[in-house]
């Protein structure tokens, strides 16, 4: 019996003598079955491969970054948010090793585990294990989660709040429960949003745009695209870091909102150039 992880998507799933005949992350329209074909691996088989490794870094006071190298399955980051009685830890990456629970450790552990959307569960339920904190996800994708734990509090409402400057926002959009982060005191009291991919940062680092489906080029509705934006539009927030190193740096409320104007004026037929 083994917890296997999909090598796609690197979702892991409950014990099974077999690996699944199909993961059910990746057959459905918002991810994808790699052409080769569905594969399988456990953590067991990339911890013992020796191949890779979590790379820790300071992006700004109080918040680091952590990534697997070399990329494995869909090679987002998750980031250790620090304050003076609490540490989030904020989505999830399916690669962890005592190398990395140490240096965690060093930055003063975790608390508690928060996540933006299914596709960045990943190992969640090993690290939550690991550091004996709880896992907060948004009821409205439990159906999505495909290891449970009842390490993992589902909550409900339009927001979650885990200390007293960290408040997780549902947003929806990629996903019915897709949730962002708003560290209220983060960049030095201007605050920081963290969105893994509920709102992504563009090649443009000055704007973001809002997708159903990233890899297969979805739209998200127009009505939609400003629900998300007014979601946020209260929020004090100078920052924006999404999943895969891409920063708003300055003026990132801004930048939401007259990204989503852009969009919708697209969808819309107003944003064409002749």
């Amino acid at each position: 019996m083994q917890h296997y992880v999909c090598t796609t998507c690197g979702v892991q799933y409950p014990l099974y003598k077999e690996p699944p005949v199909n993961c059910v992350i990746c057959n459905e329209e918002r991810q994808y079955v790699n052409p080769m074909g569905q594969s399988w691996t456990t953590l067991e088989n990339l911890q013992q491969s020796k191949t890779y490794n979590n790379e820790v870094l300071t992006e700004e006071e109080h918040l680091h970054s952590i990534t697997t190298k070399p990329e494995f399955g869909i090679g987002q980051t998750a980031y250790l948010v620090q304050t003076d009685k609490f540490n989030l830890l904020w989505d999830c990456i399916a690669y962890i090793d005592e190398a990395t629970v140490e240096k965690v450790n060093e930055l003063g552990g975790i608390h508690a585990i928060a996540l933006s959307h299914p596709h960045y569960y990943s190992t969640q339920v090993e690290w939550a294990e690991r550091f004996d904190v709880p896992i907060y996800i948004h009821e409205d994708d439990k159906e999505w989660v495909m290891r449970p734990s009842n390490r993992i509090i589902f909550w409900s409402g339009e927001s979650l709040k885990l200390s007293e400057d960290i408040t997780v926002h549902r947003l929806g959009g990629h996903f019915t429960g897709g949730a962002v982060l708003h560290w209220e005191t983060g960049d030095e009291g201007r605050g920081i949003l963290l969105t893994g991919d509920i709102i992504q940062v563009v090649a443009d680092q000055s704007w973001v745009s809002f997708m159903y489906s990233y890899p297969n080029l979805i739209p998200l509705p127009a009505s939609k695209v400003k629900e998300m934006a007014e979601g946020v539009k209260e929020l004090k927030f100078n920052r924006l870091y999404n999943a895969f190193h891409r920063i708003v740096k300055g003026k990132a409320n801004e930048a939401v909102q007259k990204s989503a104007k852009r969009y919708i004026e697209a969808l819309e037929g107003k944003l064409i150039h002749k």
